[in-house]
Order: C-alpha cells, then sequence, then structure tokens
C-alpha cells in the first residue's frame, strides 16, 4: 500500500477534520435567542436584550434555559457582567440540568472581586450541584474546596470571560485570560448531560457570547 496520501485525498482529509471541528463548536448569540423567543422564560422573569459593544447579550435574573440545547462534556465560554452590590449579585452557567430539575452549575460573586476582606477573597468562584450540595452545605462540610479567588481578580462591574471545562468526573474554571484554574472541583453527582443555561440569583446579571464546545 501507498504510504503517501495524494493531494485530493489529503485535501478530503483535512475538510472532514475541520467539518468535524466546526460541528464540535456551537456559538449563540444570546439577544437574538431572546428576540427570537428561543429561551425558556419564566413569567415573572426579568429578561431583556442588550447590546453593548461586541457583547450582545441578555440581562436576566434566575436561571434562563435555552431551549433545544443540550451539553455533556467539553468547554464553556462566556462574557459576564456583576453589579457591585454585597450579597446581592451572584451569576454564572448551569449545566446538566433543566426546567425545575437537578443542575449542576459555576457561579462568581462579583462583589467580592476588589474586598479588601480575606476570608471574602477566596469566595469569588464558587460550584453547587443543587439540590443536594448548596453552597451552603459544601461550605460547611468542605471549606474552600469549592469555592475559591481570582487572581487577578476583576473590576466588580466590568466584563469578565468565563472558560469553564467539563469532563465527566471534573471541572476546571479560568477567568479572563489565566492560564492557571481559579477552581478544579470533583463533580458531585453522575450526570453527564443536560440543559445548559443562564444562571442568576439577586440583582439582574449580564450574559454575552456564549459558546460551548464538545469533548465528544
Amino acid at each position: 500500500m501507498n504510504k503517501f496520501l495524494s493531494p485530493g485525498i489529503a485535501f478530503l482529509c483535512l475538510l472532514s477534520s475541520s467539518l468535524c471541528q466546526a460541528q464540535q463548536e456551537r456559538k449563540f448569540n444570546l439577544e437574538k435567542l431572546f428576540n427570537d423567543g428561543m429561551l425558556i422564560i419564566s413569567p415573572n422573569q426579568n429578561i431583556t436584550a442588550l447590546a453593548d459593544g461586541d457583547k450582545k447579550g441578555v440581562s436576566c435574573n434566575d436561571i434562563v434555559w435555552l431551549k433545544n440545547v443540550t451539553f455533556s462534556t467539553g468547554s464553556i465560554d462566556t462574557d459576564l457582567r456583576g453589579k457591585d452590590v454585597f450579597q446581592q449579585s451572584f451569576l454564572g452557567i448551569a449545566f446538566h440540568g433543566g426546567h425545575k430539575a437537578p443542575y449542576d452549575a459555576i457561579y462568581f460573586r462579583p462583589f467580592n472581586f476588589q474586598s479588601s476582606d480575606t476570608l471574602r477573597k477566596k469566595h469569588m468562584v464558587q460550584y453547587i450541584s443543587e439540590p443536594d450540595y448548596p453552597w451552603d452545605r459544601l461550605r460547611k462540610e468542605h471549606p474552600l474546596v469549592y469555592e475559591q479567588g481570582i487572581t487577578p481578580a476583576p473590576m466588580p462591574t466590568n466584563w469578565f470571560h468565563a472558560h469553564i471545562v467539563v469532563d465527566e468526573t471534573e471541572i476546571k474554571v479560568y477567568v479572563n485570560q489565566a492560564t492557571i484554574p481559579s477552581l478544579t472541583v470533583k463533580k458531585s453527582n453522575a450526570r453527564n448531560e443536560g440543559w445548559i443555561g443562564l444562571w442568576n440569583d439577586g440583582l439582574n446579571g449580564d450574559f454575552a457570547n456564549l459558546v460551548l464546545k464538545s469533548a465528544k
């Protein structure tokens, strides 16, 4: 057998590889999804479209799930912006869940980003697994394991980028251009697929530029 590929076959291999890679990456314009009715919104939920430069997204409270979108393992990228109001701004990404169902989430506390308090500096990014492992149980039973600080910490009211890597047993969270994860945790359940959503508790949080990359 010829050990060398002809130019035509080589081109087809490269094309096939590129198509596979493209299929693994899904980009979502959250502003367009909202305008097209492709977000699951509760009757009393507060959500509006936003456009801030290259940030085309939504501002919302509670959890907003994407219709007909599931995520298993791979990475989640998004831009977020919270508020510098103590104990009133919590926002992040929910995954492996569904509407009114168990889910995992990574979320941030922007009001702690520039705090001078030593303990609050360690409570910037959090993992939870609802309903069995909420933040208070994890903090009590495993202090400073499922929540950590961020270095360098963003400004509380600025946009920041989250890169969340999810495999079958472990989750890593990178913020902005950091090459070292701010948080590395073991998953607290065996769920490996489900809906993807914008997670928020308290004052409205801003979300834009959601990208999902599948590992499979």
